[in-house]
Parts: structure tokens; sequence; C-alpha cells
């Protein structure tokens, strides 16, 4: 009993120790919490260039590659949670796009949909990868939807988690407020702002430890002003991805969650029914980032999705 009583002690003196250390030191207790996280999903960080940038990414495991894409505001570590419950479905690499995460930022860049795909053609060739399975989330899956209609030779298949760009969908709660008050809901332009655009984000957030919230309210305020003009550029010229990229016969596994408040849900059957090949989940109690809000689910469907696609030659 003496044992047991003292081991609870030691445990709970531990945790006070944790607690005191995350709030008082965050950068270095993130990226602790980071590096365990990237450990669980056998991942390790690496850089390459390509022209005009340098590209963080996340790469490990083996076989056919699964290259991750994120969305607007959002970094490589979007899928960092994911990750532990994709192994065994063979290599995972996940980048951080130009203006994004670590990668590059320069400010006077071309960050639109079509450079974007460019960056990711380069990023493949600096890896060395020929073909691969694509997966994106919100404006990376409009990107690897745009790179497989254009390269559809070098694309075995496409994840779409509630991809941006279906023009004919319902307005959104995001678009809705961007369009009446010219607000940034997706975007922190102080740290405080951030657990806003975490709550419009996700209907259920994932436990974060406090360190790590603080590091990304900080990041997300420091890239608010580039953030927000790549946000403008892209909602100028507003996308019918559905028409573009209608009859692709690529295997495509479209996820949305029924609670997305960032892109409406009924953007998901309209671009199922555009690619004759895509299979749908719609995801019910969950918002826009699925990877993030229910990873073990997520991935189980990616999986199930990959098992039935025929060999590659």
């Amino acid at each position: 009993m003496k044992f047991l009583f003292k081991l609870l002690a030691a445990l709970v003196l531990v945790a006070i120790v944790y607690v005191g250390a995350d709030h008082l030191f965050p950068k270095p207790m993130a990226h602790g919490a980071m590096a365990v996280q990237h450990a669980l999903g056998g991942l390790t960080r690496k850089t390459v260039q390509i022209p005009g940038f340098e590209i963080a990414y996340l790469d490990g495991g083996r076989g056919e590659p699964l290259v991750l894409v994120h969305g607007i505001g959002a970094d490589k570590d979007n899928f960092a949670q994911v990750a532990p419950f994709l192994r065994g479905v063979g290599r995972i690499v996940a980048l951080d796009l130009p203006g994004f995460g670590e990668s590059s930022k320069p400010a006077d860049a071309d960050y639109s949909i079509q450079a974007q795909v460019e960056h990711l053609a380069q990023f493949l060739d600096a890896l060395q990868i020929p073909r691969a399975h694509l997966g994106g989330s919100s404006m990376g899956g409009a990107i690897v939807l745009a790179f497989a209609r254009i390269h559809p030779e070098r694309v075995q298949s496409l994840w779409l988690l509630a991809p941006a760009g279906v023009g004919s969908a319902q307005e959104s709660e995001m678009f809705r407020a961007y369009r009446e008050h010219g607000e940034f809901l997706l975007f922190a332009k102080t740290p405080d702002d951030f657990a806003r655009v975490m709550s419009i984000a996700m209907h259920h957030q994932p436990p974060l430890p406090y360190s790590v919230k603080h590091e990304l309210a900080e990041a997300a305020a420091v890239n608010y002003p580039l953030h927000t003009r790549i946000f403008r550029e892209l909602s100028a010229t507003p996308a019918f991805l559905e028409q573009q990229v209608a009859g692709l016969p690529t295997p495509t596994l479209i996820v949305w969650g029924q609670n997305d408040r960032v892109l409406d849900v009924s953007g998901a059957e309209i671009l199922h029914q555009a690619l004759p090949n895509s299979q749908l989940i719609v995801m019910p109690d969950t918002g826009h980032l699925p990877m993030l809000e229910a990873p073990y689910r997520a991935a189980a469907d990616y999986k199930a999705f990959r098992a039935g696609l025929a060999p590659a030659p």
C-alpha cells in the first residue's frame, strides 16, 4: 500500500513539473512534443531544395509513397496525428508548401494553385518520386486534384479531405463572413485569436499541450499578413474544380466532415458525382480536419480504400 501511495505521489509530482515546464518553456517543450509525435508515426524531419525555395518535410516508412499536402494556414504537422495509424500503408511524406510551415516564404512569390502544383512536381522530382498516391486537405486537396489533372501519369490515387474549390457548393460560414464583413475567420491576427480559429476549423479539437498551442498561435500571428494575402488572391478568382476535373478516372477517396464550417459539406456529393472512380465518406460529428479530429477512423477508411485498389504495375 505504501509503495502504491509513493508511486502515485511521484506521478503527481512529475505531472506538476511537466505542466510547469510546459508553460514556462513553451518552445523547447513544443519541439519535444512534436518530436515524440513524429517518432510515433515513424517520421523524420528533412529539407530539400527546389528552385527558389527550401522545403521542409516529414518522411518515413517504406513502399509506395503517399505524399500529403496541407491546407491554407496549416503545415505538414496537420498529418502528424494520423501518421501512426497509417503505418504499413507505405512510405509517408508530408511537406510544408512554399509559404507555409518551415519552408521558405518569399513575400513576393506566386502562391496560386497553379504555382503550388509546379512546386509539388519539383518537390517530387527532388525526392526522385516519379509516381505516388497523393492526399490533400482543403487547399491541399485542390492542389493535388489539379496536379492529377495535369500529371495523371504520376498519380496512383487521391485522398481528398474536404478539398477547396468546389464552386457550386453552398456558401460556408467562413466564406459568408468574408463576403459580408471581410473577416478572416480561418486566420489569427494575434495569438489570442488562435482559439477562435481552432473552434471554426474543428468540431472536436484534439487535446494538445499548452506549449504546442502557444507555438501554433505565435506562428499563425506572424504568418497572418502573408496567409491572408494568399487567401484573398485565391478567393478573387473562384474555381469550379468540379468542372475542371470532371471525368478524371484517378481512384479517389473523398472525406468530408458533416459539421464543416470552413467548406460546406454539400461540396462532397458534387465532387463525388464529378469523379467517376470516387468513393465518398461523410464523417458525422466532424469539422474541417478529419485527420486531426478522428485520426484513427480517417486512417482506417483510407487503408480500406487502398486495400481495394488494383496492385501497382
